[in-house]
């Protein structure tokens, strides 16, 4: 009935593997007396396809930029093509004719997760982690009994708009439209509260997805939100920034006012696994090797992706995704590229290799941040 799972497929270069190397490229260019931000990556196409083909380290390190052509497409199974009699496209998904960025998005993001989650040592199944990242993982995988999905929440990835669906499924509130503050625990299942037996059944039997976005975006979108608008947060966590990170801060400082590159330097010296979630990678929030996700849907392109996952899974008609409130104002791609061009380009490359499988397996680009492109 739905999009089959990924199957693992080997390659050669181990996920950790990529953090290591992107650090000795840039260490390579400084010993070189190359100044300056990273070099020019290519587009999110070419940049997941090289990596998906184990080329991405060399290109890194010898700033190759070549055409890629199109990808052949991978054939359907039997089963996929006829589901729903919609039109089969590359990767094994039944999408809309003539969609062909989401084709190649899809193709490129499914080439990607086979190739790095078949190297030796990386997870296939929950419980190949280590109990804290499994615990991590439970505890953001939302269940829905009633139409058989788990939905794994991203923070700042339109999460709030998912769990208020999840709440009108579950006959919990009447409409999306409800204006209620949202409530992130009550009301709603996650797989981290049912017994082992009961999470490998809807593990094995229900329909898995995610949404994510462009990983800096996204920690764009949190630094704003967080350290701009809640109170909480700024006590928190802003106020150790500063104390840690701001010569001459005083003993006792509010935390209402971080700056970005104060929070890009709390992420440098923080663990992945460790972090708040609303700026922990992607990758250890929903472990997409451990689980096999059957759709992995684009913040960019977010109501028609979350309403493709809602006729998947039979939702009443009459259930569609929330609109964007017309007052929201998400981090525009010109709001990301004027902080990144205002941050210490050495502070970037510190911060990147965190978030390296969040870019790469979801076929995100890495940042243009040449001088050029700072100055135009």
């Amino acid at each position: 009935m739905f999009p089959r799972p990924l199957t693992p497929l080997a390659a050669p270069n181990g996920a950790e593997f990529l953090g290591r190397a992107l650090r000795r490229a840039l260490l390579g260019r400084a010993r070189a007396g190359l100044v300056g931000p990273p070099l020019l990556l290519p587009s999110m196409l070419m940049f997941a396809v090289i990596l998906a083909s184990s080329g991405l380290l060399l290109m890194i390190e010898r700033g190759i930029l070549a055409e890629i052509k199109s990808l052949p497409p991978r054939p359907l199974s039997r089963e996929g093509a006829a589901w729903r009699g919609t039109v089969p496209k590359p990767g094994g998904l039944p999408l809309n004719a003539g969609d062909s960025d989401l084709q190649v998005r899809q193709d490129v993001r499914n080439r990607t997760l086979r190739a790095v989650c078949g190297q030796p040592g990386m997870p296939r199944d929950p419980w190949d982690l280590p109990v804290g990242q499994r615990r991590t993982l439970l505890r953001h995988i939302l269940v829905s009994d009633r139409y058989r999905f788990l939905y794994c929440y991203v923070p700042k990835v339109a999460c709030s708009n998912w769990k208020r669906v999840l709440k009108v499924l579950a006959g919990v509130l009447d409409s999306v439209d409800v204006r209620l503050k949202m409530d992130h625990r009550s009301d709603l299942v996650f797989l981290a509260d049912l017994r082992p037996e009961e999470i490998r059944y809807r593990l094995q039997h229900y329909f898995k997805f995610l949404f994510v976005r462009d990983p800096l975006e996204r920690l764009l979108s949190a630094y704003r939100n967080k350290f701009g608008e809640i109170r909480e947060y700024q006590q928190r966590y802003g106020a150790e920034i500063v104390r840690r990170y701001r010569a001459g801060a005083g003993p006792s400082p509010a935390g209402d006012d971080v700056t970005f590159p104060e929070f890009l330097r709390y992420l440098v010296d923080e663990d992945p696994e460790r972090m708040n979630e609303h700026w922990m990678p992607v990758y250890h929030l929903c472990q997409p090797c451990a689980v096999h996700y059957d759709f992995v849907g684009s913040y960019e392109r977010l109501e028609a992706d979350a309403n493709q996952v809602l006729e998947w899974v039979q939702a009443p008609p009459h259930v569609r995704f929330p609109a964007r409130q017309a007052w929201y104002r998400p981090a525009s791609p010109e709001s990301l590229h004027y902080h990144l061009c205002s941050a210490p380009p050495a502070l970037l490359q510190d911060v990147l290799p965190k978030y390296i499988l969040d870019f790469s397996l979801f076929a995100y680009p890495l940042p243009n941040i040449t001088r050029a492109a700072c100055h135009q």
